[in-house]
């Protein structure tokens, strides 16, 4: 056969949930198309039992992942950007299809997502010196506070700027110690599917991430309220949608981080904002000299 007629093998797109790339059990799809209206591929439409199969997966894989050293976390998030690196070319041809971009413009948003990854990878085994320390006190005891992760961290992915939003909202989680679900954006999921690829090649653990797509609402709503959901990320909600979610996070007290126009430049210097917004502070006190060696925390 010539090649002028040979056809394209078409990607599947599928979810990453726990490691491995499940369809929607819905058996459901939506078509995916660039700027100019033009098909791009057929993404699967999760459904609530995906996103409570995701919930489970993010579960049961926080406590080996918050358990790692830091310096362990900075190892596999570095292992990220260079199986990333390796495939810049896909997520350049990707990246221009969903954001509308030159090739040079979308090359420069990965390469940019890149640094990003580095950037997080840099920061896990510091940020602890950062938000932590010795604590001065009056008595006979010592005051030490460690930053502990908060736990399942469900993260709604920028609508817009989705791959370098995307990076910008995942990393800092995950380098911290949580587990994250993150809902893909609506109309341009198909980086954020591909970027499972990226993760199950990158000594990450299974269900330290989970990606999902489809419609934003329809899958946020049942994870605000889930009951093992410990925080939540706005990013990628409008007010109206913001303000439902807000409202169901609060039945079990999660953390809700709702960034203001300012947080979502991407291109500016990140910052540790993000590093610590999904962080709890563990205070332990420990009694010196007569009083003896044990100690307490709270």
């Amino acid at each position: 056969m010539s090649e002028s007629m040979r056809l394209s093998v078409f990607k599947t797109y599928k979810l990453y949930v726990g490691g491995k790339f499940p369809r929607s059990e819905s058996g459901r799809v939506y078509e995916v198309t660039d700027s100019k209206d033009k098909w791009l591929a057929n993404a699967p439409l999760s459904s609530r039992k995906d996103a409570r199969d995701a919930v489970v997966a993010a579960r049961k894989a926080f406590g080996g992942w918050s358990g790692a050293t830091a310096y362990n976390r900075g190892q596999i998030l570095y292992r990220v950007a260079e199986m990333l690196e390796g495939r810049k070319g896909q997520f350049v041809h990707e990246v221009a299809n969903a954001e509308g971009l030159s090739k040079s413009k979308a090359a420069a948003v990965v390469e940019a997502a890149i640094d990003r990854w580095v950037w997080y990878a840099g920061w896990t085994d510091k940020i602890a010196q950062v938000v932590g320390g010795a604590n001065p006190v009056a008595g006979p005891f010592f005051n030490l506070s460690t930053p502990e992760p908060t736990g399942v961290v469900t993260i709604l992915a920028p609508q817009e700027s989705s791959f370098l939003g995307l990076v910008s909202v995942v990393a800092p989680v995950i380098a911290t110690g949580n587990t994250a679900v993150v809902i893909a954006s609506e109309k341009s999921p198909l980086p954020a599917l591909s970027l499972g690829e990226v993760l199950a090649t990158s000594d990450l653990p299974g269900g330290v991430v989970n990606v999902l797509s489809g419609r934003t609402a329809e899958i946020a709503a049942p994870l605000a309220a889930h009951q093992d959901v410990n925080g939540i990320d706005l990013t990628g909600a409008d007010e109206i949608l913001a303000k439902e979610l807000e409202v169901a996070a609060a039945d079990n007290l999660k953390r809700v981080l709702r960034p203001q126009a300012v947080d979502n430049d991407w291109t500016a210097d990140p910052g540790t904002h993000r590093l610590t917004a999904f962080l709890e502070t563990k205070t332990v006190w420990h009694p010196t000299g007569s009083l003896g060696a044990s100690g307490s925390s709270y």
